[in-house]
């Protein structure tokens, strides 16, 4: 049960969108959970309701305690902050039944995210709305068909009226991008394997170090990272582990377009690459995230308004130059709110 007292639908983050409605936590429910009834909700594979006795989580400071399925709840996941963000429109907070997923869940109420989605916090207006409707429209796709959040994307956006895609545009633009991302040169990196398209570090007997090699790791920043992929904790962010030398090769093909490779990020996104009108700001957001996007606009998996104005520049770049231009990006400092 939530803070609040209430009951909502319930739903694994991972489940292609299958749910059942919770009841209230009793004995009957338990029963019904179990199949005593008219549906036969252990056929469909999803979690029964919650019962006495269900491990409930809770995180350093939250006045609020959840179980793990309503952390995972894709039309209402746990609000463990409620104070950290403004109150969030109902298509944020809930999402609405049958297609369209709370966008609090995958990212966040703060809207920081995570690596295998993005973080949405503080972009333009105009950018989130236009964003939408490549999705909707069939302009903006992954360039790896296995990147099955892309595809979920692309449901949801399909799934939301013009109102909601612009509550969720507004509410997310009033909140700037903080320090999220911690970006260390290395040569090793800690023995990992992907849970939904995160890196955690093995544990116990598979543990250990190996090469990093021409690729970035970003994982949670921290010695629980339980904590980020069990629980969602939106308070902690992630370390960014990137090939030696590569945040000052980045930064030659970022603020010079090394000798013709591409073309300096600032005429379009700002002087202080912090975004200009409706292009949005590269400043210290998630190295993974970059990546992908260079690499769908090279190969052509996005082809919206935005598409036109990237592709040129990326159309010379080997993926080493964009694991350099990511790392770098995401190595720069982010403004301090209010500061001038």
């Amino acid at each position: 049960m939530s803070a609040s007292g209430e009951r909502r639908p319930s739903s694994h983050a991972g489940s292609c969108g299958a749910v059942v409605m919770l009841m209230a936590m009793s004995f009957a429910a338990a029963s019904v959970a179990q199949g005593v009834d008219d549906e036969p909700t252990w056929a469909y594979g999803v979690s029964p309701p919650p019962v006495p006795g269900a491990t409930v989580y809770e995180l350093p400071g939250a006045e609020r305690s959840f179980t793990l399925d309503e952390i995972r709840d894709v039309w209402g996941p746990a609000d463990w902050y409620p104070g950290d963000h403004p109150e969030m429109p109902d298509i944020v907070a809930n999402g609405r039944f049958p297609r369209v997923w709370a966008c609090s869940l995958c990212h966040y109420p703060n809207g920081k995210g995570r690596p295998e989605n993005a973080g949405v916090a503080g972009l333009p207006v105009d950018y989130f709305i236009r964003t939408m409707n490549d999705f909707r429209e069939g302009r903006r796709a992954s360039a790896q068909p296995r990147k099955f959040n892309t595809n979920t994307m692309i449901g949801i956006a399909q799934g939301m009226t013009d109102e909601e895609i612009a509550e969720a545009a507004e509410y997310y633009a009033s909140m700037p991008w903080t320090p999220w991302i911690r970006v260390v040169e290395t040569d090793e990196v800690p023995k990992m394997r992907f849970i939904l398209g995160m890196y955690v570090p093995l544990e116990g007997e598979e543990a250990g170090m190996e090469p990093l090699g021409l690729r970035i790791v970003e994982t949670p920043d921290g010695e629980d990272w339980h904590r980020v992929e069990r629980m969602r904790d939106p308070r902690t962010g992630f370390i960014a582990y990137v090939p030696i030398g590569s945040v000052e090769k980045g930064r030659e093909l970022v603020e010079t377009g090394g000798g013709g490779t591409t073309v300096q990020c600032a005429i379009c996104h700002g002087p202080d690459l912090n975004g200009l009108g409706f292009i949005p700001g590269i400043v210290g957001r998630s190295p993974s995230y970059f990546m992908r996007q260079l690499y769908d606009f090279r190969e052509g998996s996005r082809s919206g308004e935005m598409a036109a104005l990237m592709q040129p520049t990326v159309a010379n770049l080997t993926v080493e130059d964009m694991i350099n231009m990511a790392a770098y990006l995401s190595s720069l400092p982010v403004p301090q709110v209010g500061a001038e």
